[in-house]
């Protein structure tokens, strides 16, 4: 292995690194097995090589399975060929993660072609719009379409001419329908891939089937094809200390904490001393050993054994075992150095990144906790953009400072006092504080689903809060007594009334045209049976408590209005000022002409009349 990555070092450029991002059950595992399975089809001894975390897919089993495009898409490969993150899924793309962009030099989105667009699918592209990835789309599962007839293995460009006149019409309906529109709507330009003429303008869409294989060979072909053409200056081979990141950290039973890294540029040697970010400083350590698969003809066996190696070249992944590493964290830069002096100098590089994605404010806001730091980056963009604040964002479980932290804001903000934890564990003492202080924990390892649920809860709450002050507030009414209908004088008076304007409850208070308070409605009663209003035209019978007497307070004929509270009427010229009818508007209008004439400043303190 060490002498096979020492030979690719040789050539001009780099393999690209490839990631593969999409909804769950879009086919995205599917996917890299079926190019993994076919890889190791052509049989092209010695050229499969794997790497920890990552599959290498040689530029010759390329071109051989692309040979009967030849004549079609004429194309020579010159990178190596394309190295393939082997863990699929956003969650692992948001580790690979450096300053300025992405270690990935180029995604395949898949997406289920009957299913179209889901809340994976919109994520990825948002994070791939973050890291500045360009892509292509995998519409995947042609197959499923009804009265396929597959050709296994075949390009696209081959088997859709064997099929019937309406599956190729319903083919092209389901790309546009649940594809190539969803881009437009996004912004981007898209097309079927055989109808680009520019690849810079456009996202090409390759329709496949990952189960049969169909179209696997065109989009290999079009992914080598242009990441050689339009990334040749990411895939220059450099020369010197390495640069990677670390995807995950793990236990190795007799070699205790290791970690896979993808090393996307230099050389990585075993003599060198390696810099990496944990969550209290930097880690600065010697590496012990590196270690990759051995080299095998037939890679999808379930064991893979691990062999030392001194060097590794990039593109590629690799395991590290080196102590220390236990203090290390998911996501972090990593640095090789050849002299202590050196690693000290990177160590600042490093915490100055990590920190500059750590966020601590003393303002309102949420708390975030995720997994690791590349996706509690793509977490505090999400929140971001839409306009959610944070109080802390960290790497790690969700502890009891983190409930503390979150009692803390609740004084600031009752609406932000929540805790999002992304694919991380709740600690029992946490989850306990938080019961007891009625803290909300959101908890998923799909950031579309957290934002969206907080989402959906910060509205119902704020909904909820907005329909409890609108049913306290008193609203504008105007009634005449009709004369005839005075069924009882006093104690209480009951009359019958015509709503002239707005609307009247019982529990609101009633006052005369000049602005004297007589009472508060009891009851609203609609031939004989009780009703909870009554609105403009209604005719109805209220009854009145309070020191109101029929004659002496208040007579046949007289026009009363609803006695809304200052505040009230400030609420309904400001903040549901939309909630009012015409009617209500005008009744409104009325009350503080009328209140004003005792005192000038009513209604006045937020807006006018």
């Amino acid at each position: 292995m060490a002498k096979q990555a020492t030979a690719a070092g040789k050539k001009r450029l780099r393999q690209p690194i490839v990631v593969v991002l999409g909804h769950v059950d879009h086919g995205k595992t599917t996917l890299l097995d079926r190019i993994r399975g076919t890889t190791v089809a052509a049989r092209e001894p010695g050229l499969i090589t794997q790497h920890v975390g990552a599959s290498f897919v040689p530029s010759k089993v390329i071109e051989k399975l692309a040979k009967p495009l030849k004549k079609l898409i004429p194309f020579k490969l010159i990178i190596p060929g394309l190295l393939f993150i082997d863990t699929p899924g956003h969650e692992l793309f948001t580790n690979l993660r450096k300053r300025g962009g992405s270690v990935a030099d180029f995604a395949i989105l898949v997406v289920d072609i009957m299913d179209g667009f889901k809340p994976q699918t919109y994520e990825s592209i948002e994070i791939l719009k973050q890291r500045k990835v360009p892509f292509i789309v995998a519409a995947n599962k042609i197959d499923k379409i009804a009265g396929w007839r597959p050709h296994p293995g075949e390009p696209f460009i081959i088997t859709i001419r064997k099929q019937s006149e309406r599956v190729r019409n319903e083919l092209e309906r389901l790309l546009w329908d649940n594809v190539i529109s969803k881009l437009y709507e996004l912004g981007f330009q898209a097309d079927r891939f055989d109808r680009i003429r520019d690849f810079t303008r456009k996202v090409a869409v390759v329709p496949i089937s990952a189960k049969t294989g169909e179209g696997i060979p065109e989009l290999l072909a079009v992914l080598a094809g242009l990441t050689q053409r339009y990334l040749q200056h990411r895939l220059r081979l450099a020369e010197g200390p390495a640069k990677g990141v670390i995807l995950e950290l793990r236990e190795q039973p007799g070699l205790g904490t290791v970690a896979d890294a993808i090393i996307y540029d230099g050389v990585l040697k075993k003599t060198d001393i390696i810099v990496t970010g944990g969550l209290e400083g930097p880690v600065i350590t010697r590496i012990r050993a590196l270690l990759m698969p051995k080299p095998l003809q037939e890679i999808r066996v379930a064991k893979r054994e691990l062999m030392p190696v001194d060097e590794v070249v990039a593109a590629a992944g690799v395991r590290i075992v080196a102590p220390g590493l236990e203090k290390a964290v998911a996501g972090a830069p990593l640095f090789a150095a050849e002299s202590m002096e050196e690693a000290q100098q990177l160590a600042k590089k490093v915490m100055e990144e990590i920190e500059s994605i750590r966020i601590k404010t003393d303002k309102e806001g949420v708390i975030v906790k995720a997994d690791t730091l590349g996706s509690l980056e793509a977490m505090i963009e999400a929140l971001k953009r839409n306009n959610i604040p944070i109080r802390l964002a960290d790497v790690g479980p969700v502890s009891k400072r983190d409930v503390m932290e979150a009692i803390a804001g609740r004084e600031l903000n009752k609406y932000y006092a929540v805790i999002l934890a992304f694919n991380v564990k709740i600690l029992p003492e946490a989850e306990e504080l938080a019961r007891k202080y009625n803290i909300r924990i959101f908890s998923s390892n799909v950031i579309y689903k957290l934002l969206e649920d907080f989402q959906n809860w910060y509205q119902s709450l704020k909904e909820e809060e907005r329909r409890k002050e609108l049913e306290s507030l008193v609203r504008p009414g105007k009634i005449r007594i009709l004369p005839g209908f005075v069924f009882r004088r006093s104690n209480p008076a009951i009359v019958g009334v015509e709503v002239l304007g707005g609307v009247i409850r019982p529990g609101y208070p009633l006052m005369r045209s000049d602005g004297k308070r007589i009472g508060e409605i009891m009851q609203i009663q609609d031939r004989g049976k009780n009703i909870p209003e009554a609105r403009v035209g209604m005719q109805v019978a209220i009854s009145i408590k309070g020191r109101v007497m029929v004659g002496r307070h208040v007579s046949e004929g007289d026009i009363l209005y609803t006695d809304i509270p200052e505040r009230h009427a400030i609420l309904w010229q400001t903040k549901y000022k939309s909630e009012l009818s015409d009617d209500e508007k005008y009744v409104l209008k009325e009350i503080i002409k009328i209140k004003r004439k005792t005192n000038p400043l009513y209604g006045l303190a937020f807006g006018q009349a």
